[in-house]
């Protein structure tokens, strides 16, 4: 089955304010029938960063069996870690970074890299807050994540 998942993350005071994250799957299934889910949840005390690869993990965490899946994120911090093979680095290098500094997040890389298990995943950049109405979407729940936290 093909998914296709659009993930945003928010911080509101990055770093260490509120963040949310939003998600929003979708895949038709064989009667041509589109389902769509959307997920979001704030936290109080976070980054930007870290809500971009939680949106990616809550979204794969939803996938009950192996699946095909194209990822949009606004994150090249997210996108280029797989692409562009900075998450193999990190790997081989014991989690640092060329520079022999720690990666940052490394707890959630991790799960993310559980959560990715058994999928074929295509990670696509999109450019954020330029009318993709999906990628539109994810900004709003997350905002919206955010600013239920906000005090």
């Amino acid at each position: 089955m093909k998914v296709i998942i659009y993930t945003d993350g928010a911080a509101r005071g990055n770093p260490d304010g509120p963040g949310g994250y939003g998600a929003v799957l979708s895949y038709t299934d064989r009667e041509g029938t589109v389902h769509t889910k959307e997920l979001s949840e704030g936290y109080e005390k976070t980054t930007n960063n870290r809500m971009e690869l939680m949106a990616a993990i809550a979204a794969l965490e939803e996938l009950r069996f192996p699946c095909e899946v194209e990822l949009h994120s606004d994150s090249k911090y997210l996108v280029d870690a797989f692409n562009a093979g900075w998450i193999d680095s990190w790997i081989k290098r014991g989690w640092k970074k060329a520079d022999r500094k720690p990666v940052l997040n490394t707890d959630l890389w991790q799960r993310l890299l559980k959560a990715a298990e058994g999928h074929r995943i295509t990670w696509v950049w999109v450019r954020g807050h330029n009318g993709d109405p999906m990628n539109e979407r994810c900004d709003q729940l997350a905002t919206a994540a955010a600013d239920k936290l906000k005090k």
